[in-house]
């Protein structure tokens, strides 16, 4: 008998009711620098543009955040998904969100690194021209 692993009932959410607990365990689970400025992290999450969660049953298992003018231009800083849950989906359902909300915008903008380049490539974006990102950047994971 083969046995199926069952796919978990996923919830996405744009109310911003989290947990500070809960966004460290994703962004630790993920190996995110941004885990070691906690209150910075909350913050920033809570005054986003757009926050979308992704939810099994009480445990935040994704996230993606948009900083906006409302209009014109969108830049999605973060978006991921607990290792444990990766390749379910998860992701492109929260890109999907953004795009929803943001369709139509000049530009929509994000910066991709290492596996996730192909990922992003897949469900529409592109390398911006010959542009370079360029950053100040007080992290250590790159």
């Amino acid at each position: 008998m083969i046995s199926e692993v069952a796919t978990p009932k996923i919830t996405i959410s744009d109310e911003k009711g989290l947990r500070i607990e809960d966004v460290l365990a994703l962004y630790e689970a993920n190996g995110w620098s941004a885990a070691e400025k906690p209150t910075k992290l909350y913050n920033g999450l809570l005054n986003s543009h757009s926050l979308f969660t992704a939810w099994d049953g009480d445990r935040l298992v994704g996230l993606g955040n948009a900083i906006s003018d409302g209009h014109l231009v969108v830049y999605y800083p973060h978006f991921l998904v607990h290792p444990d849950y990766q390749g379910m989906g998860i992701g492109n359902r929260l890109v999907e969100k953004m795009q929803e909300k943001y369709k139509g915008f000049h530009m929509q903008v994000l910066t991709a690194d290492g596996n996730t380049v192909e990922f992003y490539k897949k469900i529409g974006f592109q390398r911006a021209g010959e542009t370079e990102s360029m950053w100040i950047y007080e992290g250590d994971e790159h």
